[in-house]
């Protein structure tokens, strides 16, 4: 993938827009859910994108989601503002704060929390960040739980004021920076400001998974020049060619990019497998303890 605007003539179509609808997840948070819907099911190998928020919580109303368990996939979250805390069953912990992403590979099996840290709850404030679930190759749905996190002092940022561009490299590599996250399989994650009327142009492969997800400002995107407001998705073509978007008004959006992994996929909840005996094992397993638990807060008083 490389931003050589030469090197590719043929500009992507956007293949449809999506609305990320409203919806109360969770112990009960805002979001904007572009996929999964009734009207997308997936964009593989990506399951789930959530928008958290933005909301603002008046001081102990802020919520969360509780204990609950993973098994098949990998669960990322970006934060754009607030605090929460990350608590699995494999030991790990974390704070997430402004800027900071978390990769967690759930793989054979892990229960987690993500609450808005007992800081957050103290004094309230703005929410705002993404959730985005990754599916796992079926070699890999077993594989040991696994935990990165990176704080946004560590991620790796491309500025250009002469394109009028500043990109948030999460994952994958861009104009020659690479993330510092690793992935089982090649993802692409860019977190994208645009100034008014600055153009982003990207050459993604053919038969590559590609979209983007705007959630300030609006675009006009692809070779028709279609518009994209907040809170929507464009997919595009997976044709090789220019990924091409244009900022009506200063933007932010996300960039995500994969290949499809092609594989059946069997879901229900919080697991991702590839048959439905694979899904009835994992519920079996959870509700029989398998499972491990997370360990309690340790006072450090």
């Amino acid at each position: 993938m490389s931003h050589d605007a030469k090197a590719v003539k043929h500009r992507k179509s956007v293949s449809r827009i999506v609305v990320g609808h409203q919806a109360m997840e969770g112990a009960g948070f805002l979001i904007h859910r572009p996929f999964p819907t009734h009207e997308l099911l997936q964009i593989d190998p990506f399951l789930l994108l959530d928008e958290m928020g933005p909301i603002s919580y008046a001081p102990g109303a802020a919520q969360g989601a509780p204990d609950h368990p993973h098994r098949g996939f990998e669960t990322v979250t970006y934060l754009l503002a607030g605090e929460m805390e990350h608590r699995d069953s494999a030991g790990h912990v974390g704070t997430l704060r402004p800027g900071d992403l978390q990769w967690m590979t759930a793989g054979a099996g892990v229960v987690h929390s993500e609450m808005p840290s007992a800081a957050f709850q103290k004094t309230g404030g703005l929410m705002h960040g993404f959730q985005l679930w990754v599916n796992l190759a079926a070699k890999d749905k077993r594989a040991s739980p696994r935990y990165q996190e990176l704080s946004a002092a560590h991620v790796r940022i491309v500025e250009d004021s002469d394109l009028g561009e500043r990109v948030k490299v999460l994952a994958g590599e861009y104009r020659g920076v690479t993330a510092k996250v690793q992935t089982h399989q090649p993802i692409l994650y860019l977190d994208v400001e645009l100034k008014a009327d600055a153009e982003f142009i990207l050459e993604v492969q053919k038969d590559l998974t590609n979209f983007v997800y705007i959630y300030e400002g609006s675009l006009v995107a692809g070779s028709e020049g279609r518009h994209v407001a907040a809170h929507q998705l464009a997919l595009f073509d997976d044709v090789q060619g220019e990924l091409f978007v244009k900022a009506k008004a200063q933007s932010r959006f996300l960039v995500l990019a994969a290949a499809p992994l092609r594989e059946p996929v069997a879901r229900r909840g919080p697991f991702v497998m590839n048959t439905e005996q694979e899904i009835r094992e994992a519920i079996l397993d959870y509700q029989s303890g398998r499972f491990a638990e997370i360990p309690p807060k340790v006072d450090k008083n």
